[in-house]
Parts: C-alpha cells; sequence; structure tokens
C-alpha cells in the first residue's frame, strides 16, 4: 500500500446522523480564528472533497476537522465539512466531537461531568459531557444567542402559493415552516417528498428574505430550512425535519435547527427561560432542549438555548488515496447527490 496522503477518521453519529471527527493527518490550517479558518476551508475546498465525496464518505454524513482552538477559553475547535460546504457549528457535530474528544482520551474524562469549551466559527460552545464508567452517556451543549429575524413572514412559493415562515439565527440561518400548512405530518415515509418542498420552500426564502447577522458579517444567507411539527399537539414535545444539501434530511432533531426554533417560540411567547421540550427527529430519535436565559446581540432580543442528546464511536479508519487513484479528491453522482452542486468525474488514469 501507498498513499499520497492520508487522515485518520473516528466514526461517530449523534441521534442517528453521522459525525466523523478527523483527528489526524491536517495539523492546522491558515487563519487567525475559526472563522478565518472556516473561510480559509471553503476558499480551498480539497480536504472537504477528499474525505467527503465517494469513495470514501457519502452525502448522508459530516466529517468535523479538530483543531488548536483560537479562543483561549476554549479547549479545543471544530468546523463542520459537510457535503454542499463547509459550515461555522452544528449541534448534533458538537455531540460526536466531544464524545470522541472524551473516549480516546485526547482530552481527560472526568466523572461524573466533563466540561468541554468548544471554539466554533459562530462562538463559544460550553458541552457538558455526563460520563459514567468511561463513556459519554449524553452531552449538553449551552450554545451562543440565537434569535428570530422573521416571524412569521409570508413567503411566495411557486405550486404552494403563500406560506407563512419564521427565520431564525441557531448557529446559522434556517426558514422554519410549519407543515400543518402543507399537509403532511414529518416521517420516514415522506422523507423524498419534504426534501423536494424543502429545497423549493429555501430557494424561495434565500430569494425573498434577507438575513444578515448584526456581529458576524459572514453569515447573510438562509442555509437550511427545518420543517417543524408538535406531536400529538402535546405543547412540549415537538418534530424537527432538516433538510439539507445535496437533498437529504438530517436524521437527528438537528442542534442549530432546534436553537433556531427555540429563539422563534419564545419570540412568539410560545415557551419561556427553563421550560423542558423534546425535540424529535424524523426517525424518532430524541433531544431535549430548553432556554437557558434571555439576552441580546446588538440590541436585538435573543436567547442561549441548551440542547443535549447522546453520541456513539462506532468506528476508528484512516482514509488515503494511491497516487495512482484517478479520484484524488473523490466524485458525485446525480442518482445520490442530486443535482444541486458539481458533478466533477475526473478522467480515468491510462
Amino acid at each position: 500500500m501507498r498513499w499520497n496522503k492520508s487522515v485518520t477518521v473516528i466514526g461517530a453519529h449523534a441521534e442517528g446522523e453521522v459525525g466523523r471527527v478527523l483527528t489526524g493527518g491536517v495539523l492546522n490550517v491558515p487563519g487567525a480564528d475559526i472563522l478565518e479558518k472556516m473561510e480559509y476551508l471553503k476558499a480551498n475546498d480539497e480536504l472537504r472533497q477528499f474525505v467527503n465525496r465517494e469513495p470514501r464518505g457519502c452525502a448522508q454524513m459530516t466529517t468535523n476537522l479538530l483543531l488548536p482552538p483560537s479562543h483561549s477559553e476554549a479547549h479545543a475547535a471544530f468546523i463542520p465539512m459537510q457535503a454542499d460546504g463547509t459550515h461555522a457549528m452544528s449541534g448534533s457535530n458538537a455531540m460526536c466531537v466531544t464524545t470522541v474528544l472524551l473516549e480516546t482520551g485526547i482530552l481527560p474524562m472526568h466523572e461524573p461531568e466533563t466540561t468541554v469549551v468548544l471554539d466554533t466559527a459562530a462562538g463559544l460552545v460550553k458541552a457538558v459531557a455526563h460520563c459514567k464508567e468511561g463513556r459519554v452517556e449524553r452531552v449538553s451543549l449551552d450554545f451562543f444567542p440565537a434569535f428570530a429575524e422573521y416571524l412569521n413572514a409570508q413567503l411566495e412559493v411557486e405550486g404552494l402559493g403563500t406560506l407563512t415562515v419564521d427565520v431564525a439565527f441557531g448557529g446559522v440561518y434556517y426558514v422554519l415552516p410549519d407543515v400543518k400548512q402543507l399537509g403532511f405530518r414529518i416521517g420516514p415515509d415522506v422523507a423524498q417528498d419534504m426534501v423536494v418542498l424543502g429545497n423549493k420552500i429555501k430557494r424561495a426564502a434565500q430569494e425573498q428574505l434577507t438575513v444578515q447577522h448584526p456581529e458576524i458579517e459572514n453569515f447573510n444567507s438562509v442555509e437550511f430550512l427545518m420543517f417543524t411539527d408538535m406531536i400529538d399537539g402535546k405543547q412540549s414535545s415537538y418534530r424537527n425535519a432538516t433538510i439539507m444539501p445535496p437533498g437529504r434530511v438530517d436524521r437527528s432533531p438537528c442542534g442549530t435547527g432546534t436553537a433556531a426554533r427555540l429563539a422563534a417560540m419564545h419570540a412568539k411567547g410560545l415557551i419561556e427561560p427553563n421550560q423542558q421540550l423534546e425535540m424529535r427527529s424524523t426517525i424518532n430519535s430524541r433531544f431535549e432542549a430548553s432556554i437557558l436565559s434571555e439576552t441580546k446581540v446588538a440590541g436585538q432580543p435573543a436567547v442561549i438555548p441548551r440542547i443535549s442528546g447522546r453520541a456513539w464511536i462506532y468506528a476508528t479508519m484512516q482514509l488515503g488515496a494511491d497516487p495512482t487513484d484517478p479520484y484524488q479528491l473523490g466524485y458525485t453522482m446525480a442518482d445520490t447527490w442530486g443535482t444541486g452542486i458539481d458533478h466533477v468525474i475526473p478522467v480515468a488514469l491510462d
């Protein structure tokens, strides 16, 4: 075996959503802080393509690049690299990263609780890992401020008419339509239909609703759509379905989406601080969610969300490429990756 590049990856998932953690093979990334490092990775996309595209990756996963922190209060930093590109933050992936850091011994584990401060491009996240007998049983995440940008906005969607949506920031910007107005309930049997509808609604939101984070210039677009629902009319149990590029449903209840939903619900007066909620995913996995406190971002009302869930390690692996392999950066095909991204197939070597 001869490789011209290789990385070490720990396979993990949080409530069903795959979040692999890249622990070796990348020394560092240029940039003064994690936001600048994220922008560097966006402009120099080879690493994401190498680890995420086929044959080393697939559309239904994230690879999290583990880095030294730039902030003095943080223990570690990470940047999620996903099918469509590199993003600022992910809640389910923060649970995977925390679990990997502690269960592999990269950071020391202390029972019954270990606090790990994670440096992300969207801000610091305090992760409290609940530990027992050498493993992480649950990770609770205290987020940076989340806030609502639009409440009950009217959105014109071709073929669907006028929809009422909220738009909120929970690490990235989400458009949040309630599925009742669309006539279906969230479930695995309608996953493909949700992808089609979700992409159409998100495109309309990107065209019609302008967003701009008041403190971070880089966050200025609606990146994801999350369908919202209530479970059997209960006021404490809800269901989420985030539609992720290139065309799939988040298997977890979605951490940053849940943070955005909490901010929108609080802005509407539907929930109060310290009220405990259950968020379920399309496959019925569960996050616990609440609002720790109210705050402000540049004078705008905001909240501090707390979201907790479970993550498990399922593999350790090395990913590499032989110098004769024509697919050095991998490939994508529209049968599984959809048509929303570039499909570049290199010419096979003779």
